[in-house]
């Protein structure tokens, strides 16, 4: 994209938040990883080194010692690196909140970097839940994860609930589980409410989550995506940037600053 294509489509999208009210943001992988967090599904990532099937709910409950080496594997840097901070993209997004145009963050994404960036937690809808944190399958006790962690460094193989002695698992959604039902619905609604719905780093190629987007058109919203790479939704959408998250997003803010 040439400097002025972007400069010209970076400011369409701020006048468009700046004539909008209710905005939703939909993140995907894209956006976290320029914070260092590794993406899954491109040449490289996790699915390249690891066998998707060992992350089925299935093979979890059934299995003690594939629960040992999901543990394991889980809790190692590779997965959620520790320390990873947010980036000018998520502070981006959380200064939308502060402005009073965002309605929510619909994530795809099941790290906590934009509560962490300044987002309400109350607006962020974790469509694959988290590796913050883990939850017992039996009395759904929480656990940060980063507690979890140090037990299995201290030699512990599969994690217990300290509550009921049921079985832990990393709050993220396993292959073969059904999304949040809350989080689904309430992020369907936000998104056939809105009035601009900007996608930041996502390849809409992963459903039902890849949905909300769609949701929003069909309701009559505005759509910006944000994507290194070309997406389905881009001959709907009135604004398509294929830069980075944090850099368009950090000019954009610019922008808005200025026209609001």
């Amino acid at each position: 994209m040439t400097g002025d294509s972007f400069d010209s489509q970076v400011g369409k999208l701020a006048a468009l938040i700046v004539n909008s009210n209710k905005i939703v943001v939909f993140t995907g992988a894209g956006i976290s990883t320029e914070s260092g967090i590794p993406d899954f599904r491109s040449p490289g990532g996790i699915w390249s080194k690891y066998d998707p099937n060992l992350f089925t709910i299935q093979h979890f409950l059934n299995n003690d010692d594939a629960r040992k080496l999901l543990w394991r594997v889980l809790s190692d840097d590779e997965f959620i690196p520790r320390n990873v901070e947010p980036n000018a993209a998520h502070n981006a997004v959380a200064e939308l909140e502060e402005l009073g145009r965002l309605d929510c963050v619909i994530t795809q994404n099941v790290d906590y970097l934009h509560e962490e960036g300044g987002s309400n937690p109350d607006r962020v809808f974790h469509l694959h839940g988290t590796m913050g944190r883990a939850k017992c399958i039996k009395c759904e006790t929480l656990y940060p994860m980063d507690e979890v962690r140090q037990w299995i460094e201290q030699g512990v193989d599969v994690p217990i609930c300290k509550e009921c002695n049921g079985l832990l698992k990393p709050d993220a959604v396993f292959f073969g589980e059904n999304l949040p039902e809350y989080e689904l619905s309430e992020s369907q609604r936000r998104a056939q409410s809105c009035d601009l719905c900007i996608v930041i780093g996502s390849s809409l190629v992963v459903y039902p989550a890849a949905l909300m987007p769609r949701y929003a058109v069909q309701s009559g919203a505005k759509l910006a995506i944000i994507n290194r790479d070309r997406t389905d939704l881009d001959s709907y959408a009135e604004v398509c940037i294929h830069e980075s998250a944090g850099q368009t997003m950090s000019r954009v803010m610019e922008l808005v600053r200025k026209k609001l």
